[in-house]
């Protein structure tokens, strides 16, 4: 299985933001939303701080 890019993670993160508000979703369907947006958003964090090593590395070479 591929890993994720970051602008796919980052497109599914946006789409829990609209999920969750829009006035049509239940509470139960809120708390799993919030918890893969937590999930994406680390991830993406992750990424963002990994790239900042490699451009800080490239910098310094």
């Amino acid at each position: 299985m591929e890993k994720p890019t970051f602008e796919s993670l980052l497109k599914e993160l946006e789409q829990v933001v609209k999920d969750l508000e829009s006035k049509d979703i239940t509470l139960d369907e809120s708390v799993k939303k919030y918890q893969r947006g937590i999930e994406l958003s680390k991830t993406c964090y992750e990424m963002l701080e990994e790239a900042e090593k490699l451009v800080v590395k490239e910098i310094k070479a």
